[in-house]
């Protein structure tokens, strides 16, 4: 009899405590809200004072400090070549004094003008350097969220060993991404400890199963047994059979769950082929003609796990088909940046809304159990779960006249 291993060690608890790595002063700690202040105040200071300078000079510009006022007064008439003032020789103080108002406010109002169009092209211009230079600035200081961005889909391929490691001052996002770490180390334990389990209970499970099984395989092969025992071994025989697929459906929906890391190209049409060998007896057996184009289909992935998926569909479409003249379809192509396994059969009508249904473990069509010798109640939801593990997804439909069509779509 083997011996129980040991249960597998708990994950230890984790020793980083953010809270310790507070600093004595945080208002002096350099955070992300006080380097986008200063930031954008020091941007916003020296485009001030640039545009304050460039309005000093088209002002200066403009009023023409320094030159010459725009009259003159030549033997006691007033003459201005901007003004057009025009007074006659006999004109009055009032007259005078009155057209060199009108003079001077003329001017002053050419000036303002002159500024506020030369003011609004300097802003203008000032406008989309400071856009610019906010824009890359803005880049720089979100460059590590974009880091941690790609590390974090590394991860979503299972690349647990993946870390950010980010360097720099300690602000916001240098804690974010040590957290992130701190996390991937916790998940990557984890990871290895259910690993492990799915090892131990694979042994442990399935080493009972086999020696029941050579058991009752020794007693049937007894000619003097009588006839009751040979019917109870049978019965037993049938039920630990299922029992040891029941057991092989569960570890490999559990190993399923997870991203395929090791990847190599499989041929969908190849797959298929010896998914049909191996139900070919069966479909003879129940009169259930098996038919199809299979195109090469080459996609990246677990050769074992994908023929998994052909062969629970075809071994479905065969055990769920019609009584008489029954069929089962079995197509692979490929398409552009995907493949496709089509499985389609006859068989009894399928109400659309009991198609998720049938996905779920341990439950089948109007029956939440499994309670028929047909399976034992996983064959979809492993499918299912290895289609996901290679990014891709399937999907049934009934199909008009009763039976299903489930499509595989795996990328290429």
């Amino acid at each position: 009899m083997a011996s129980t291993p040991a249960p597998p060690a708990a994950p230890p608890k984790p020793t980083w405590d953010p809270r310790e790595h507070e600093p004595s002063f945080p208002w002096l700690r350099p955070t992300i809200r006080i380097r986008l202040t200063l930031l954008y105040g020091g941007m916003f200071l020296i485009a001030g004072i640039l545009l304050l300078s460039i309005i000093y000079l088209l002002a200066a510009q403009a009023l023409a400090v320094g030159s010459e006022l725009p009259f003159k007064i030549v033997s006691g008439k007033v003459e201005s070549a901007v003004c057009g003032l025009g007074l006659p020789d006999n004109a009055s103080p009032e007259q005078f004094n009155a057209a060199m108002n009108a003079c001077v406010n003329h001017q002053r109002q050419q000036a303002l003008d002159e500024l506020l169009s030369r003011s609004l092209l300097a802003l203008l211009g000032l406008s989309i350097i400071a856009f610019a230079f906010g824009y890359a600035m803005a880049g720089r200081v979100l460059s590590p969220l974009g880091r941690i961005t790609r590390t974090a889909r590394r991860v979503a391929g299972t690349d647990l060993t993946r870390r950010i490691e980010l360097d720099g001052p300690d602000d916001e996002l240098k804690e974010l991404a040590d957290t992130f770490d701190e996390m991937l180390d916790r998940l990557e334990r984890a990871f290895t400890a259910q690993q492990r389990f799915v090892g131990n209970a694979s042994h442990e499970l399935r080493t009972p199963l086999a020696i029941n099984r050579t058991l009752l395989e020794v007693h049937l092969s007894d000619p003097g047994a009588p006839p009751e025992l040979q019917q109870l071994g049978k019965t037993l025989l049938a039920t630990n059979e299922r029992s040891e697929q029941l057991v092989e459906g569960l570890l490999l929906l559990a190993r399923s769950e997870n991203q395929i890391i090791e990847r190599k190209p499989v041929d969908l049409a190849e797959v298929a082929s010896r998914a049909i060998d191996q139900v070919h007896g069966e479909a003879a057996a129940k009169g259930v003609e098996i038919r199809g184009e299979r195109a090469p289909a080459v996609v990246q992935g677990n050769g074992v796990l994908l023929e998994r998926i052909a062969l629970n569909l075809v071994q479905n479409a065969v055990r769920y088909n019609a009584p008489e003249e029954g069929w089962v379809e079995v197509i692979t192509e490929s398409r552009p940046g995907q493949a496709l396994l089509v499985v389609s059969n006859t068989g009894p009508m399928v109400p659309a809304y009991e198609i998720d249904n049938l996905f779920e473990p341990f439950r089948r069509l109007r029956t939440e159990r499994t309670g028929s010798d047909k399976g034992v109640g996983l064959g979809l939801s492993i499918a299912r779960s290895v289609a996901r593990a290679h990014g891709g997804r399937i999907i049934a439909e009934p199909r008009e006249g009763g039976g299903l069509v489930m499509r595989v779509t795996l990328p290429i």
